[in-house]
């Protein structure tokens, strides 16, 4: 039937909810999340939407949208689907050029006038099972997504409990559904039309065709207010649906970097705690590793140890154009911080420019929460007092109050890179103490750490001979003389102690 919707006090909508559309982002939610939409932002049937002036990345998604009918407060699944009074089709449009800097509220990016079409007409709720409605979209007459509601990750009458624990659904109130795989890029001058039916009722059932053509704006975003639309690859690719429809190179795998290596063995780890970098690198320079140092930096906390596998950060050379495009959002440092695991330690390539900060203390806050075993980077520290008060160990160059963007482009993560003249790849061991850092190679850390263990026994039996009055010639290194006292004496200590 037809009938007009009255302008509603809540629009909610759901960000990722087809499993096509997870197997096409690569993520898959455990739990539903949404945001919020303005009311001001709907739109009817045969409507226009602006792409703004400077942009480029408008999307459409096509939506199963439900109506409420009767408040819903703390309501059950099983008796949620009676509060919805009838359900339509919407046109979730997008801004991506705008995404990143709103984090996952999509206020600006989702909320333009116009960006929330919905109808033309109206599905009585009563009359269709909710597992059983279909959304197509079509762009200038071509198919672009076909989906069911039997390919939700979360259905309908769970959005509904769910939202109503958080707070009472109205009479009038929107929520969007979700979209399915086949979202993309629109243009000046496309016209998009979403349907929703139910295409194994016994009665037609059907929304009608929601018709949106798509202008070109002419006024430009004003900077000295707010942030500026920005776009990256990663944006691009999300909002064309992959990297092939927009354009771009597929990532290649990193042929230098070795698989991810599992969290360090607790044993393994209490050795290289127990081991000094001074005799794990002389043990490294023994088997032919001359460059293991991560030269020019130290610790924020006296007498830090930090021991871990590398998670690597590579900053590029500030260009503004760059920065521009993977500077802002949730970029490749934040991403960094948000994915670190426990016991990993955070390697930042800042090639060796002390002058600006590469982390501060809210990333030290996010890092110590996440359970790092700390963080080394070849550049500055910001917030450096209260990165320290917070307790996480940080070797850095120091303390310097600049931003990120006076020398650095955050651009990649996962990659081998270099730190202080070193090679430091994904998962390679650190460990650092007041004598500096040290990276090992996975393969050799086993061996590397029993060997520097065993020099510092030696080491410690010398000390006590070299107290006792004895000179270090022939000692210091042993000669086999003093090699035979060494073994019978470690014989006779092994006896004590089994006795």
């Amino acid at each position: 039937m037809s009938a007009p919707i009255d302008r509603p006090g809540k629009i909610i909508a759901i960000h990722l909810n087809y499993r096509s559309r997870a197997d096409q982002r690569g993520r898959t939610p455990a739990t539903p999340s949404y945001f919020f939409k303005p009311s001001s932002s709907m739109a009817g049937t045969d409507g226009v939407v602006e792409r703004p002036a400077g942009t480029e990345l408008l999307a459409f998604e096509g939506e199963i949208a439900l109506v409420i009918g009767t408040a819903a407060h703390r309501v059950s699944v099983a008796d949620a689907w009676s509060h919805v009074a009838w359900v339509t089709a919407s046109n979730d449009l997008g801004l991506y050029d705008l995404r990143a800097n709103d984090k996952g509220s999509n206020v600006r990016s989702k909320g333009g006038d116009g960006y929330t079409p919905i109808g033309p007409d109206l599905i009585p709720a009563a009359d269709v099972d909710p597992a059983e409605l279909r959304v197509r979209a079509w762009v200038n007459g071509d198919l672009r997504q076909d989906d069911e509601t039997s390919g939700l990750l979360f259905p309908l009458p769970q959005l509904i409990a769910d939202l109503s624990q958080h707070f009472t659904l109205e009479p009038g109130d929107i929520i969007l559904t979700g979209t399915p795989a086949g979202s993309s890029v629109i243009v000046p001058g496309d016209v998009v039309v979403v349907e929703v039916d139910a295409p194994h009722s016994s009665k037609t059932l059907t929304s009608g065709g929601l018709r949106t053509t798509v202008t070109q704006g002419t006024v430009d975003f004003d900077g000295a207010l707010g942030s500026l639309p920005a776009v990256d690859d990663l944006q691009r690719a999300e909002a064309w649906g992959s990297r092939e429809e927009a354009g771009l190179a597929p990532i290649a795998e990193p042929v230098e970097a070795p698989a991810a290596t599992p969290a360090l063995d607790p044993q393994l780890r209490a050795k290289l705690v127990a081991a000094p970098t001074a005799g794990l690198s002389a043990q490294l320079r023994k088997r032919g590793l001359h460059a293991c140092f991560i030269d020019g930096v130290s610790a924020n906390l006296p007498g830090a140890k930090i021991v871990g596998t590398a998670k690597t950060l590579r900053f590029v050379p500030a260009r503004e154009d760059l920065f521009k495009t993977h500077g802002g959002g949730y970029n490749a440092q934040k991403r960094a911080f948000d994915a670190v695991e426990e016991g990993e330690i955070i390697v930042i390539e800042a090639r060796g420019d002390a002058t600006t900060g590469t982390l501060g203390d809210i990333l030290a806050l996010r890092a110590k929460a996440r359970r790092a075993a700390g963080v080394v980077t070849d550049g500055g520290v910001r917030d450096f007092a209260a990165v320290a008060e917070i307790g996480l160990p940080v070797f850095s160059q120091g303390a310097h109050p600049s931003v990120l963007g006076r020398k650095h482009v955050p651009w990649d993560i996962d990659v081998t890179i270099a730190c202080g003249g070193a090679t430091v790849q994904p998962g390679d061991i650190i460990v650092g103490d007041s004598d500096g850092v040290i990276v090992i190679p996975p393969a050799l850390v086993e061996e590397v750490v029993d060997a520097t263990l065993a020099q510092e026994d030696e080491d410690a039996w010398i000390a006590e001979q070299v107290e006792a009055g004895h000179p270090v010639d022939g000692l210091f290194p042993m000669n086999a003389a003093w090699r035979a006292e060494y073994d019978a004496a470690r014989s006779a200590d092994a006896e004590s102690a089994g006795a």
